[in-house]
């Protein structure tokens, strides 16, 4: 019996010290390319990270269209999230970012078997951000923390895409059927100091 605890907490030992490191070290999210059969026999996905690392932005930003410019030499235009977990621990992946001047969007589509999930339930980072809309975003090597907030209205996000967010088609027995749906976040900087020391 004693051979069992000892063995028990030096597994749990084990487990705190390595997400310690990985805290201070960072786990970037695997990235498969949208574009490739790979990302659809993975099934539109790929294996998540942890935490992630790098220079915290502290400036306020008043133009995003640059991020529509990023082209990472392996990721491309897509950028990481870093959400939280109920239990502390933090889950990070791969999206691709929208940018319209003074605003910016992430967001991401479910089809297939994610469907039959009720929203925000299909994706973990969905989950998440719905229940903690506090997270960080790593673009082109630096961290952003930001807050998102779902945008609720679909003529708000066809509008953004310049399409309907909901596709549809033609199932086996011959009655249109929703084939896909796209969910969009408005992203806002946080913890960014206010313009001015406060003495006016």
């Amino acid at each position: 019996m004693r051979a069992l605890k000892f063995g028990l907490l030096g597994v749990g030992a084990l487990v705190v010290v390595s997400l310690l490191t990985l805290r201070v070290t960072g786990l970037e999210p695997r990235y498969v390319d949208p574009s490739t059969p790979a990302f659809v026999e993975s099934g539109r996905t790929a294996w998540p990270g942890l935490w992630l690392t790098g220079e915290v932005v502290r400036e306020p930003v008043t133009n995003w269209d640059w991020v529509n410019q990023v082209n990472d030499p392996i990721r491309g235009n897509s950028i990481m999230l870093e959400t939280r977990t109920r239990f502390g621990i933090r889950h990070s992946v791969t999206i691709n970012p929208t940018a319209r001047g003074d605003r910016l969007y992430i967001g991401g589509s479910e089809q297939d078997s994610r469907l039959e999930k009720e929203f925000p339930n299909s994706k973990a980072w969905w989950a998440n951000i719905e229940r903690d809309p506090r997270v960080r975003i790593k673009i082109d090597g630096k961290l952003y923390e930001m807050t998102v907030a779902l945008v609720a209205d679909r003529a708000e996000v066809a509008q953004l895409i310049g399409r309907n967010p909901v596709t549809t088609g033609i199932g086996a027995d011959g009655t249109e059927q929703i084939t896909g749906v796209r969910h969009y976040w408005r992203v806002f900087q946080r913890n960014i100091p206010e313009y001015g020391d406060g003495s006016e």
